[in-house]
């Protein structure tokens, strides 16, 4: 017996696909068989599992079960989660060496996928592709594993509220803040966190839903966000916090209504950390704001330029012994005082945390920031043979000039008008780019150069398309 895998859903920081088209039962079993034979191979052997709202999850998290048992792995079900809450499980259980997230993510109601953690570290890159490599030879370990349901939201919940310890409750009572599950899968884990926390709550669709029948889960997208914008103005509260579907990303708006994009969250949570643990280093993704280094810079902090990719992140803090990180995509991690993954509700609850010990409002602490004019993030499709070839060809021009380029991930070139960036995504036939200048005139000259790099390897920047 083997399994060959659909070769688009095998990626670099997951697996995801199209149920009933790329991904079905089949392949939950085959990756469960092949996870728990490269487990017990390195020594573990109890793997936490848990699911998303999808109305595909527990058909998946069925076949995962049977797959990892059948190759001798004991699992522990946690059922309907948050990703985090899987996380949580996984890093806190004690006597737990892995775990596996049966999660579509932000990506359509018809996607679903797997996230997963192999003896605390993420697993992702050459370990999906061994996986791979595993099921196609049908090199399985036989065993029969034995199978238990833990109930951890009550922990994880104390957890999440740890993060306001050191703060007195009263210093929290006036607080009014507005919430969006978006019928993601943190909204039973947000109710139960919202009823302990001091101040006001107001909630909007907790209800887990898989079809997302009121927006798409991805506070990336401003769009995503017109429901808390409008929640925010109502009620005259003082910040509104939003999800992605499975709940390891944050977005966020001020009592103004302004958004506060991931690297501009990072600056709030930066100052707060660097007050605490002066020297500090804080790790940003390619695509974040030069303010974001400065103000890092500034406040005594080393900032660290990293490549995009919550696994790649995660892997690099563990490696740096970073106690702070984040992305544009809302991924934040903490390991100051938490477990070092992403995990937007503790993002939530570090956020009012913060601006409790900065002793500045959250609207003022966003409206502080530098008015910094960018472009969302340009993606637009390249052939996949092509797409690595012309960052390559990029990259060599630049530096056989007088270019100040940073070839972490793709290139990144600062000029006097500010910085823009061009890189191959990992997980589509796309090229990325963004740009940021202080003037609009500077912005435009940074996309003409863009656009001149691509029209020297023959491309030309196409329309954008959806991540």
């Amino acid at each position: 017996m083997n399994h060959r895998f659909d070769p688009t859903i095998l990626r670099e920081y997951d697996i995801r696909g199209i149920i009933g088209e790329t991904l079905g039962p089949d392949d939950a079993r085959a990756i469960g068989r092949s996870f728990a034979t490269l487990l017990r191979a390195a020594g573990g052997r109890k793997v936490a599992v848990g699911y998303d709202g999808r109305i595909s999850s527990p058909l998946l998290e069925h076949a995962l079960v049977e797959g990892l048992t059948a190759s001798g792995c004991d699992v522990v079900r946690i059922g309907l989660s948050a990703t985090p809450m899987l996380y949580f499980a996984e890093a806190a259980g004690g006597d737990i060496d892995g775990g596996i997230q049966i999660t579509g993510s932000h990506n359509p109601a018809n996607y679903n996928g797997f996230k997963m953690v192999f003896q605390g570290r993420p697993f992702f890159g050459a370990d999906i592709a061994r996986l791979g490599e595993v099921a196609a030879d049908g090199a399985w370990a036989d065993g029969m594993g034995a199978v238990e349901t833990r109930a951890v939201m009550d922990a994880y919940i104390a957890r999440l509220l740890a993060g306001l310890d050191g703060i007195a409750p009263e210093e929290l009572a006036g607080l009014r803040i507005g919430w969006d599950a978006g019928n993601g899968a943190a909204g039973p884990a947000l109710e139960a966190l919202t009823a302990r926390l001091p101040g006001e709550h107001h909630l909007l669709y907790t209800a887990v839903d898989g079809a997302f029948p009121n927006h798409h889960p991805d506070p990336t997208v401003e769009a995503n966000l017109a429901d808390l914008k409008a929640l925010v103005a109502d009620k005259g509260l003082d910040f509104g916090i939003a999800f992605d579907g499975d709940g390891d990303r944050i977005g966020a708006v001020d009592g103004q209504g302004r958004v506060i994009w991931g690297d501009q969250l990072l600056m709030i949570y930066a100052q707060d950390l660097l007050r605490q643990m002066p020297g500090a280093t804080v790790i940003a993704d390619v695509k974040a704001s030069a303010a974001l280094f400065d103000l890092v810079a500034g406040q005594g902090g080393v900032p660290l330029m990293w490549k995009t990719g919550h696994s790649l992140i995660k892997a690099k803090m563990q490696e740096t012994g970073a106690p702070l990180a984040g992305e544009m995509s809302g991924h934040v991690f903490f390991a100051d005082a938490y477990y070092g993954f992403d995990d937007a509700l503790y993002a939530g609850v570090r956020l009012i945390a913060a601006a409790a010990r900065l002793g500045r409002s959250v609207t003022d602490l966003r409206g502080a920031m530098p008015a910094m004019i960018n472009t969302p993030e340009l993606r637009f499709q390249v052939d996949e043979s092509r797409k690595f070839g012309v960052i390559d060809e990029v990259r060599a021009r630049l530096q056989a000039g007088a270019a100040a380029v940073d070839a972490t991930d793709g290139v990144r070139v600062t000029t006097p008008d500010g910085w823009w960036l061009l890189r191959a995504s990992n997980t589509q036939d796309v090229l990325v780019a963004r740009a940021e200048s202080t003037t609009a005139e500077g912005l435009e000259r940074l996309l003409t150069q863009i656009d001149t790099q691509l029209g020297l390897s023959g491309l030309t920047r196409g329309p954008s398309v959806a991540h």
